[in-house]
């Protein structure tokens, strides 16, 4: 079916899809979720099958991190998002092969969790939520909702949302980690990754519906309607 004689109906399907997926973009890309938790499972999965070679398992994590970097940088997808993700497992890797404890291997990864709900947090605090700052531009405001309280309040209900996420890994993931449990918190990272990304920028795209923003105007001229 042509452009030109496509319903209304799909037509605002073709926006809504589209809107989700700029915020998804936007927040870091699902993308790059999924594939960072490849290497953790790989890692946690060579370190068992290995006999416990912590530097083998690690060098399988890195290298494998590297190749998904490659295919991404491939595909044309952001060249942060991909350096991001390999550089993460190095630094993993690095540490747990320095300390000699396969379970360090997810301690960055916990360490990111506690330092982005603080900063999330303290944004809050100062009145600088941090999804007003990574959403005002997505919806063509910039910072002039910072003039707004309700849209301040807003946006700090958003960023309680990803305290909570980001404090709901760490109390999952910690007690495995203070445990041990390398095997339970390599399922754990992994079930806990995309999964609970996705959610919350669900939640987060119906509080925005709920209050009346739409990312329409920002999909609209992508929608190819003539």
């Amino acid at each position: 079916m042509s452009e030109v004689h496509k319903t209304s109906d799909q037509v605002e399907v073709e926006l809504e899809e589209k809107e989700e997926v700029n915020l998804l973009d936007e927040l870091g890309g699902p993308q790059g979720i999924a594939d960072s938790s490849i290497p953790g499972l790989a890692f946690v999965i060579a370190y068992t099958v290995t006999g416990q070679k912590l530097e083998l398992a690690a060098g399988i994590a890195v290298g494998l991190a590297l190749l998904i970097s490659l295919v991404r940088l491939i595909r044309g997808e952001r060249a942060r998002y991909a350096a991001s993700g390999f550089l993460g497992v190095a630094l993993a890797a690095f540490i747990a092969t320095r300390t000699g404890k396969a379970e360090d291997f997810f301690l960055p990864g916990l360490l990111f969790n506690a330092g982005y709900a603080l900063a999330y947090a303290i944004s809050i605090a100062i009145r600088w939520p941090l999804m007003g700052v990574f959403i005002g531009p997505l919806i063509g405001e910039g910072m002039t909702w910072r003039s707004d309280p309700s849209r301040v309040k807003l946006f700090s209900r958003i960023s309680w949302l990803w305290v909570g996420t980001f404090l709901l890994r760490l109390a999952v993931q910690l007690p495995l980690y203070l445990s041990g449990s390398l095997v339970a918190l390599g399922v754990a990272k992994t079930a806990m990754g995309l999964p609970i990304f996705a959610l919350a920028i669900y939640l987060s795209y119906l509080m925005l519906r709920a209050a009346g923003i739409d990312l329409k105007q920002k999909a609209a001229p992508e929608s190819g309607t003539g």
